[in-house]
């Protein structure tokens, strides 16, 4: 899951870390959706004329996810009619994206930013330039700013947030495990996080423990670093077999690290329908995993939507129309939050919106 389906890959130096903090934040403290009237200092541009220029600073072009809310940006520019967006690759690098934010601010070649950020507290030293430009940012899967739970804009120039509540979304996976763990004891627990270095995915972490520590008959006897990769994850779910042959649970924050510890279960001649296992993203892969009884859920994600709702809120911005600043991302699709097969059995149609 977040990424779902995309890592936060390598967090800015200190400095720079330490420069987002400084930086005065919104007044805004609730984290309720609401709407505000973009005028200059927000970025718009009332009775702004020709054609709307969007920059999408994906934290990578060449991710699954990422490429999902390009698809959708694009797809809602298209509806719109006189809008273009280009696209920009991260490379999974804190550094290229901050140069990249930079760079777009000063070229006078873009009207608004969609960003997917790799570093959501680094990147934020850079969204000033965006705002002094009069250009408005829109982030993605992740708030900007050094308050990781707080969705309502943090920084002066981010005009709205289309994403979800992490922790809240954690605590809900975990709530799943305690519930299959009714009446086993012990009941043990393997974790996948993307790797603990990276603030997002330590909150997820903290957020498993909180629920499942809880619980005196459930054991968390290993947590593997899966780092968003298939083929990581595989590896890493061999090394916790080999100390922790018998296995109750494997939950994990992103569906290419449960597709990867997957291949780990089965090839040790584990069957998967006798135990939890569990992903975040809602890939195609996942769904049908989950509809198939190997995967007893699955936390899904909508990528498509969210670059839909984001590119529409970015250019409500540009033409000083109302902006929504927060978009609460798990009420876009048509599924709950975190399905399982029943839940996949009443939904027939949904495949997922992306693929990784």
């Amino acid at each position: 899951m977040p990424v779902p389906g995309t890592p936060l890959l390598r967090i800015r130096a200190a400095a720079v870390a330490a420069a987002a903090l400084t930086l005065s934040l919104s007044a805004c403290s609730s984290d309720v959706t609401a709407s505000q009237e973009a005028g200059p200092s927000a970025g718009g541009q009332a009775g702004h004329t020709g054609p709307v220029r969007i920059a999408l600073l994906a934290s990578s072009s060449q991710n699954g996810f990422n490429k999902a809310v390009y698809d959708g940006a694009v797809a809602e520019a298209k509806q719109l009619g006189d809008v273009e967006v280009t696209i920009f690759d991260g490379k999974f690098d804190s550094q290229t994206q901050f140069n990249q934010l930079q760079n777009v601010a000063s070229q006078n070649k873009f009207d608004g930013i969609v960003i997917v950020p790799n570093d959501n507290v680094g990147i934020a030293a850079a969204v000033p330039a965006a705002a002094q430009a009069k250009i408005p940012v829109v982030t993605v899967l992740f708030p900007i700013g050094p308050d990781l739970t707080k969705l309502t804009p943090q920084v002066p120039g981010i005009v709205s947030t289309v994403a979800s509540d992490a922790e809240a979304d954690a605590k809900a996976q975990a709530e799943d495990v305690v519930k299959y763990c009714e009446g086993k004891s012990p009941c043990k627990v393997a974790l996948l996080i993307g790797q603990l270095q990276f603030p997002f995915d330590n909150l997820r972490y903290k957020a498993y423990r909180s629920v499942l520590d809880q619980h005196a008959n459930i054991k968390v006897v290993a947590t593997g670093q899966g780092n968003y990769d298939r083929d990581t994850s595989l590896k890493a779910m061999q090394n916790i077999l080999q100390a922790n042959p018998k296995l109750d649970v494997v939950l994990s924050n992103a569906d290419q690290q449960t597709t990867g510890a997957q291949i780990a279960l089965e090839s040790a001649g584990i069957d998967l329908s006798k135990m939890y296992v569990s992903g975040g993203g809602g890939n195609i892969e996942a769904i049908k995993q989950v509809r198939a009884g190997k995967w007893a859920a699955d936390l899904v994600n909508f990528p498509v939507s969210m670059g839909k709702v984001a590119l529409e809120q970015v250019v409500n911005a540009v033409k000083g129309k109302p902006v929504t600043e927060v978009v609460d991302a798990d009420k876009l699709g048509d599924v709950p939050l975190i399905v399982n097969k029943e839940i996949l059995d009443q939904h027939p149609d949904f495949t997922g919106e992306w693929s990784d």
